[in-house]
């Protein structure tokens, strides 16, 4: 039997069943892998809380957590700041060569996109602003910041300027209703994209939106597009390290011109 819990899939205890072989600890790792590998208990689905399986198992505390643990390094589960224990989701992969919209990535991996605007700054870009996004100080820009979801799932955290000498219609976006990139992707052609991919560990303020540990690995995508010589935007998209990875398919020869996207992301 199954229920839910803050809108997440809750498996019972019941489907737990210990084989009677080994250590303790070991008995329930396998019991629960078990349960994940045969896909009984779906990504996403919370696992029982260590007292929960302290008391169904009637083991000590320590050898929940070692179980637990155990799991955890083998990537089938994953334990979060206020959700609790969670059956991992497999990294979704994400392609290098190209410039999606992020609704689309997560409508491809079989999730539904949400999406909140965080931040919206209108005017000259500050030293700090011009120095991480590659903009002239002074340079008019808006300035954006956003959180996409998967399945109500911490996805990417977007932070991005629109130069408005190059996209004058930004400032009279509504960013709150439809996100930066996939209104770019609509309304802006380009011609030349850079990207740039590095590894980089979770501050207060990234943990607390991904809702993971502080000092995590995060993946940082960083984007510039361009039409000509006139610079559009820059991107910032950073995604949690354990639930993402990046993927590149690609020939010996370049691409057509006529093969790339129309459109910034």
């Amino acid at each position: 039997m199954s229920g839910e819990l803050n809108g997440r899939r809750v498996r019972a205890l019941s489907d737990i069943v210990l084989d009677g072989h080994g250590p303790r600890y070991e008995q329930i790792r396998r019991a629960i892998a078990a349960l994940v590998t045969s896909g009984a208990w779906r990504p996403g689905t919370r696992v029982p809380s260590e007292h929960e399986l302290m008391a169904y198992t009637g083991s000590s505390r320590m050898t929940v957590h070692r179980a637990l643990s155990a799991l955890a390094e083998d990537g089938l589960i994953v334990r979060r700041r206020r959700a609790g224990t969670l059956v991992a989701v497999p990294p979704a992969e994400h392609a290098v060569l190209a410039i999606p919209s992020i609704p689309e990535e997560i409508a491809a991996g079989g999730h539904s996109h949400g999406y909140a605007l965080l931040e919206r700054r209108l005017g000259p870009a500050s030293r700090s602003i011009a120095d991480r996004f590659g903009v002239g100080a002074g340079e008019r820009v808006v300035y954006l910041e956003a959180l996409h979801c998967a399945d109500a799932v911490p996805h990417v955290l977007e932070q991005r300027v629109v130069v408005l000498s190059a996209v004058p219609r930004a400032a009279s976006a509504d960013f709150s209703r439809v996100a930066p990139g996939t209104w770019l992707l609509a309304n802006v052609p380009w011609s030349r994209a850079r990207h740039a991919i590095s590894a980089i560990a979770a501050d207060r303020s990234w943990a607390a939106l991904l809702d993971v540990e502080i000092g995590s690995p995060c993946l940082l995508v960083e984007r510039q597009t361009w039409h000509g010589s006139r610079h559009l935007t820059s991107a910032r998209l950073i995604y949690s390290g354990s639930r993402h990875r990046l993927v590149g398919e690609f020939g010996p020869y370049p691409p057509s011109r006529s093969a790339r996207p129309a459109a910034p992301g």
